[in-house]
């Protein structure tokens, strides 16, 4: 089976020992993304609201570019920090799909990288 891994300028880069997303036959696993504008490398943090909408739209950018989108997705991780924001995050998440829910679990953490409040992986299938 062949790897393929997916990269775009449009979602931040890596801050670790990872890619952006693997394409592996022909699904793609897209590694967590955070509230990083890949524009100017700054979190996007001024509520849940805006730090939500920028996870989003760093997950889309990366279905773009393996030539995906939200209707591709079979499953979700959701991380929080506060499960008192599951209602705000839950709310900005849902708008990104067209009623095509994929699976999902929400997991409350201690803390995630850069101290941000969400982060969200995805798993899509062509």
């Amino acid at each position: 089976m062949d790897k393929i891994i997916i990269t775009t300028d449009d979602a931040p880069s890596p801050i670790g020992p990872y890619n952006q997303a693997v394409l592996a036959g022909e699904t793609l696993y897209i590694s967590g993304q955070i509230c990083i504008d890949p524009k100017t490398g700054e979190l996007k943090k001024r509520d849940i609201q805006e730090e939500t909408h920028q996870v989003m739209q760093n997950l889309k950018a990366i279905l773009v570019a393996a030539h995906m989108g939200f209707n591709h997705v079979v499953k979700t991780t959701i991380f929080i920090t506060d499960m008192n924001q599951f209602s705000e995050i839950n709310e900005i998440y849902g708008k990104y799909f067209d009623g095509d829910f994929p699976a999902r679990e929400t997991i409350q953490v201690s803390a995630l990288p850069k101290f941000v409040n969400v982060e969200i992986s995805m798993i899509a299938v062509k």
